[in-house]
């Protein structure tokens, strides 16, 4: 994203006056480009795992599993993604105009495009399951009279929170993602097509669009645990009073004070309901 911000925005190339920057640039393109859905989709799957009704399988989601996800798909992502730091370096396209970019041997230049578009799809229909397999779930507990809740499931509601900030999330990568998933699909297709200018013109600036549309998905996250979560609003609440040096009341006094009232208010109106005899 920094390196799209100075290249399109203030048309700096940094990649272009050094090896290894030029290497460092492509290589953490594709780490975080391929890190950052798989670890929104490991979350995905452990809010999944934690909304079962099943007990074994809610006994999966735990941090030692989680870490230990983590951690696996990081070793593999970057050890796939080495191939950046060996095959990407300053070409010369004219007589000292060097540009940092891939090698020109076709091979890898096949390998680099379906490699991106297969990944792309891949993370894309991983995103759709969770997505709907979590909705089921809820729609499943939302279905569970409230009393029998407790005794089937056991998500608070700190839980329900996040699995509603996931979703959105899940749901926001793939508008955006979806759209450079078909790019790169079609140019994996057609990019042994010689086109006219304009179609090439046409191509580079949906190329640029929607890299930057997808980009600026990963921004997208503190908006969404602003609108979706309540407790993120009043944790992010303490957090600025604190800042400014002013008390706010704690979050579970505040949690518990309103459950009161709730509860308190459900009293009376079993209580006026009540019709004495005559």
């Amino acid at each position: 994203m920094l390196g799209l911000v100075f290249l399109n925005g203030f048309n700096i190339s940094l990649q272009n006056s050094n090896v290894l920057l030029c290497k460092l640039y492509f290589y953490a393109s594709f780490l975080f480009a391929t890190l950052s859905p798989t670890v929104l989709i490991l979350a995905s799957i452990d809010r999944l795992l934690i909304s079962s009704q099943n007990v074994d399988t809610r006994l999966y989601s735990s941090k030692r599993l989680a870490y230990f996800s983590i951690s696996i798909s990081t070793v593999f992502w970057i050890v796939f993604n080495s191939h950046a730091l060996i095959k990407v370096n300053l070409q010369e396209f004219a007589p000292f105009y060097f540009v940092c970019y891939y090698d020109l041997s076709s091979t890898y230049l096949d390998f680099v495009s379906y490699s991106i578009a297969v990944i792309n799809v891949i993370l894309d229909i991983l995103m759709i399951v969770l997505c709907v397999f979590a909705f089921k779930n809820v729609r499943r507990i939302r279905s569970i009279p409230r009393e029998k809740r407790n005794q089937i499931r056991s998500m608070t509601k700190k839980d329900f929170q996040l699995l509603r900030c996931l979703f959105v999330q899940d749901v926001v990568f793939l508008i955006f993602g979806t759209l450079i998933s078909t790019f790169y699909v079609f140019d994996a297709i057609t990019k042994y097509q010689n086109g006219t200018i304009l179609q090439q013109g046409i191509r580079n600036f949906l190329y640029n669009f929607m890299t930057f549309i997808y980009t600026a998905s990963y921004s997208t996250n503190f908006f969404v645990f602003i609108i979706v979560s309540k407790a993120f609003r009043q944790e992010l609440k303490r957090t600025i009073y604190k800042i400014i040096g002013k008390d706010l009341v704690p979050i579970r006094e505040e949690e518990n004070r309103q459950e009161n009232h709730e509860r308190d208010n459900v009293e009376i109106n079993v209580v006026s309901t009540i019709e004495l005899p005559a």
